[in-house]
């Protein structure tokens, strides 16, 4: 990735923490990395060099700024909204399928060499696979140190490690002290919760519009899996070495993911997941400069700085959320899906009022109108009580379900089964690392899911920032309500000014419907 030396310096030498993770700041008197906006004095020019990772940074052996934390900064917009092979190779990576399935099983994934893989990633990252998940274990490590009382030996093989004498090694050589005294200096701060929990912050680019987030949420939870109270998102999850929960609370410049984790081998996927729920890598200043542009979309982008597109934690989970939702009112896809719930799970308690949804379905999808767009009340969404939250069912237990539980037409229940069978065969990928084009190709090949279901996933289970849903009723009303086209052909004609963040205007005339 080619790095502006002059754009870079000025960015650190006003500080902006705008560009925090797009790229770090090595200082080569001192040896040490920092994030653009470290608050130590600025560097003199010839001393600083520019890396478009922090692991490029560490393997030129340079260690990470104890007072800026550059390890901890949010991650690269720009890997996490790229379909390409780089980006799509870093959220696996954060998702730590290096970890369980090594070098190998990334490229695989990928369907490339590890050799060539190897030079994608060099070019564009500075550093290849190995050293970009030496770095994520590098952090992860330092997180379970400083937030759990685990021994050392464990944190070690919870974080991926090798063995205890690799895991010394390397946090001595990225943090500049040994693990020990990271220890002794955490201690300074109580850590709150029990065993297997592990409360961290999550940073974020400023600005974060964290009602939009919380409503958009509210109106979709489903009892048992997760709720929104008191300000807080929390929600059950499926990780690959068993279940977990997180709680999710926006706060100024962080939010704060108090995490239970059944294995601490599941802390880097569960931090992962979360980040892209909530869609905390996205550089919102590049958005909405972009989207206020447009006159009528620059009142709602003042009004409203920051709004993040709510992505998920599980790309099944999404889909069938879709299908099940495409002919009938959120309340009876609610229902359905609790139905559905309460089969493959032990009963949750009874649910608060229910949200509304405001999406309708493309044509051949048949639209609905929407029903009414009120604010929900603090707790909307939310089971009652605060009980142990459950991830989604997989695609095998799904699968299994008896046609009465499923409660709705033959035709949508096969196509709920139909998308099953293609995630549980593995022909369907909807994890952050997939193709989407060719994600999007295999769902409209799927018999029951048109155009609007497949845009739908790729938005919000795919991660891509540049969907448009013009025949949408919702997506057209709110145009309406802007004084833009509101018929889909010549609103699609209109959006393209709106790229590449296409997305993230379907969430703001959501909002203005």
């Amino acid at each position: 990735m080619e790095l502006d030396f002059e754009r870079c310096y000025r960015a650190v030498d006003s500080r902006d923490q705008r560009f925090d993770g797009w790229f770090y700041t090595g200082v080569t008197s001192t040896g040490i990395y920092c994030r653009p906006s470290c608050p130590a004095m600025t560097p003199k020019r010839q001393n600083v060099r520019f890396f478009p990772s922090a692991a490029a940074a560490q393997t030129a052996g340079l260690r990470a700024c104890r007072r800026c934390r550059p390890d901890a900064a949010p991650g690269s917009p720009q890997w996490d909204v790229r379909a390409d092979v780089v980006g799509r190779a870093m959220r696996l990576i954060a998702d730590g399928v290096v970890d369980r399935d090594g070098i190998p099983g990334l490229a695989a994934r990928l369907g490339y060499t590890e050799r060539h893989l190897h030079r994608m990633l060099r070019a564009e990252m500075g550093a290849g696979p190995l050293a970009l998940a030496r770095a994520q274990r590098a952090q992860t490590a330092r997180t379970l140190i400083e937030t759990t009382g685990l021994g050392m030996a464990e944190v070690a093989f919870a974080a991926g490690f090798g063995s205890v004498r690799q895991f010394n090694d390397t946090v001595r050589e990225v943090f500049g002290a040994a693990p020990s005294e990271l220890r002794t200096a955490r201690r300074q701060h109580p850590v709150p919760g029990g065993a297997g929990t592990i409360t961290l912050r999550l940073a974020y680019r400023p600005p974060l519009h964290a009602e939009a987030l919380l409503d958009f949420l509210a109106l979709r939870a489903l009892p048992g899996v997760e709720e929104v109270r008191d300000g807080t998102y929390r929600r059950g999850l499926r990780l690959p070495h068993g279940p977990g929960e997180a709680a999710l609370t926006p706060a100024d410049g962080h939010v704060t993911a108090t995490l239970r984790l059944t294995d601490m081998r599941d802390l880097a996927p569960a931090v992962a997941r979360c980040r892209r729920l909530l869609d905390l890598d996205a550089d919102p200043t590049a958005v909405d400069g972009t989207l206020a542009a447009d006159p009528a979309l620059a009142g709602v982008v003042a009004a409203e700085p920051g709004i993040r597109l709510p992505r998920s934690v599980d790309g099944f989970e999404m889909a069938v959320r879709a299908i099940v939702g495409q002919q009938v009112s959120v309340r009876s896809a609610r229902t359905t899906l609790t139905r559905l719930l309460t089969h493959l799970r032990p009963p949750a308690p009874t649910p608060g009022p229910a949200g509304v949804d405001q999406e309708v379905r493309a044509p051949g999808e048949r639209s609905r109108e929407p029903e009414p767009l009120d604010r929900p009340a603090e707790g909307a969404g939310s089971a009652a009580g605060t009980g142990r939250l459950q991830g989604f069912p997989s695609a095998e237990e799904v699968l299994g379900v008896p046609d009465e539980v499923f409660g709705m037409p033959a035709g949508r229940r096969e196509t709920i089964r139909g998308l099953a069978r293609a995630v549980a065969d593995g022909s369907l990928d909807l994890a952050p690392g997939g193709d989407r084009e060719e994600s999007v190709r295999r769902l409209l090949a799927l018999p029951g899911i048109g155009p609007w279901t497949a845009g739908y996933v790729a938005m919000r289970a795919l991660g891509d920032p540049d969907v448009l849903l013009p025949t949408d009723l919702a997506v057209r009303r709110g145009a309406a309500a802007l004084g833009l086209p509101d018929a889909p052909t010549t609103l699609d004609t209109y959006a393209d000014r709106w790229r590449p963040w296409r997305s993230y205007a379907v969430i703001r005339l959501w909002r203005a419907a």
